[in-house]
């Protein structure tokens, strides 16, 4: 499926392709709230049907991937709560392996990802992946998310990308199509970014479930 011949360069996104999405879906929908009644004298379901609209309102923009926007919208420590369930911190399968393989290989790696550097932090403490990277770039850096162009012209600036020899990886269609607008040559999506949730197709991109898929490199 892929010719590894061609890439010189990866990037990866981390929630969704490195890491098991649940852990966010849980503490966003499920815990954050939970806090939030508890702070607030409310229901969890209360906290529920007030809190989500208001994440929606901001998805895709730099402010949704924001602990300390969310800190000041909601009054609560977000990167501490981050920790007090970083339990459920999880390497989805294969990833150390394709990882490994990636760097045997003298492969580029880059994790290209719309999280905070709080929250990539409270992340590499649990899984320790960094040495796998020669960077890690967070769309707070440039200012602007994934979905906007902005990010890709910075990002390929600062990495002097060769976009045809270039491939990756994200599980967010939204993302995937900013990276192909901007002309990213090799493009894969995740179809199945949480571990709690059906594998579901995303349109327009070739494919995988997990990173067997594209092993051995």
């Amino acid at each position: 499926m892929i010719d590894w011949q061609q890439i010189d360069t990866i990037l990866l996104d981390l929630d969704g392709t490195l890491l098991d999405l649940n852990y966010d879906l849980h503490f966003w929908l499920e815990y954050v709230p939970l806090i939030y009644s508890q702070n607030n004298n409310i229901s969890h379901q209360s906290a529920k049907d007030k809190i989500i609209p208001i994440l929606k309102s901001e998805m895709g923009k730099l402010n949704w991937y924001c602990p300390d926007y969310w800190g000041d919208r909601f009054k609560l420590d977000i990167v501490q709560l981050k920790r007090d369930v970083s339990h459920m911190i999880q390497i989805l399968p294969h990833v150390e392996g394709f990882l490994k393989d990636a760097r045997t290989l003298n492969k580029k790696i880059f994790l290209a990802t719309n999280a905070h550097r709080k929250t990539i932090q409270v992340k590499m403490d649990v899984v320790q992946l960094e040495s796998y990277f020669d960077g890690i770039i967070s769309s707070h850096d440039y200012g602007a998310a994934k979905q906007e162009q902005s990010f890709w012209t910075n990002l390929s600036t600062e990495l002097n990308l060769n976009k045809e020899r270039t491939i990756f990886f994200d599980d967010s269609l939204d993302v995937l199509e900013s990276a192909r607008m901007f002309g990213i040559k090799h493009l894969v999506a995740i179809s199945k970014p949480s571990s709690k949730i059906q594998s579901k197709n995303v349109n327009g991109f070739v494919n995988i479930e997990n990173f067997n898929n594209v092993l051995p490199i």
